[in-house]
């Protein structure tokens, strides 16, 4: 997230996001066997990443304009009520990848346990919001945080229910 608070620039544009070398991506990415996102996350992580990046984990794209049929390398979910058998299926932890529209769904339904935001010393001005309004009221609890040399911070709350 840039430090102004948006997760992609005004056109979805992610170029500012450069990969730290100091971050353990191979330790974040073993925390999780479940990738969950909103169609245009995914359909920009693939243009941007491929799918190769997102082997060996189970990927859940909620769309309503996406078929299954057509995508048999995912699992398209077309609203949220299949979120606790999606749970219970996962043997690690499920991250929600991008997406500020579809984590306040979560948020809103309480299926959000743990914020982890990573700062990037950039201000953008505009584009997508972490959370856009109306955006209802969390309390959060500090758990965890790092700072790298490039200036990136990475803090980790707990959600208090």
């Amino acid at each position: 997230m840039s430090l102004d608070g948006f997760i992609a620039g005004p056109n979805g544009e992610a170029d500012w996001i450069v990969m730290d070398p100091e971050v353990n991506f191979a330790a974040i990415w073993a925390q999780f066997d479940t990738l969950l996102m909103g169609r245009r996350t995914w359909e920009a992580a693939v243009a941007r990443l491929g799918e190769a990046s997102m082997k060996g984990r189970k990927v859940v794209v909620v769309s309503r304009t996406l078929r299954s049929e057509d995508h048999s390398e995912i699992m398209v979910i077309s609203d949220l009520d299949r979120m606790q058998s999606l749970r219970a299926q996962s043997s690690k932890d499920i991250w929600l990848f991008g997406g500020g529209e579809l984590f306040q769904a979560l948020l809103d339904i309480g299926e959000v346990d743990t914020v982890e935001v990573h700062l990037i010393p950039v201000l953008l001005g505009a584009g997508v919001p972490l959370l856009g309004p109306p955006a209802r009221q969390a309390r959060l609890k500090l758990s965890e945080h790092k700072v790298y040399r490039s200036g990136r911070v990475s803090l980790t709350y707990e959600v208090q229910h």
